[in-house]
């Protein structure tokens, strides 16, 4: 059986590192994707089980990213993060299927039990 793949979708290269380093400790295998078009591609190309993504990308939103992911793979799970208080961006979000939000900046223990929480469902 093979590692859950998760898709870490920032604009913030700091945040994709620690993101990435934090849940391939944990046995995840990693992509990563600065902008839309970057994480479409990586979902199109792999099978991705979870998508960690914020809401303000420049260029494509999250909002915008998470509809074309849910087109592509209904399936896909996603945990959105945002700046705090962006109660309509998390509205959306959970409309569309994201399973829960984290806002920035964010206690990485956190996110780690959520990605296993999500994972094992």
């Amino acid at each position: 059986m093979r590692e859950p793949n998760i898709l870490i979708v920032d604009d913030q290269f700091g945040i994709r590192v620690l993101l990435t380093e934090v849940l391939q400790k944990e046995g995840y295998e990693t992509f990563q994707a600065a902008n839309g078009p970057q994480a479409l591609s990586l979902a199109a190309n792999h099978e991705i089980d979870l998508v960690l993504l914020d809401m303000k990308i420049p260029g494509m939103d999250g909002i915008e990213i998470l509809k074309k992911l849910k087109e592509m793979k209904p399936d896909i799970r996603a945990i959105i993060m945002t700046a705090y208080g962006e109660l309509d961006l998390i509205e959306k979000a959970k409309e569309l299927g994201a399973l829960t939000h984290f806002a920035k900046p964010f206690d990485i223990d956190d996110i780690r039990k959520a990605v296993k929480k999500y994972l094992a469902m």
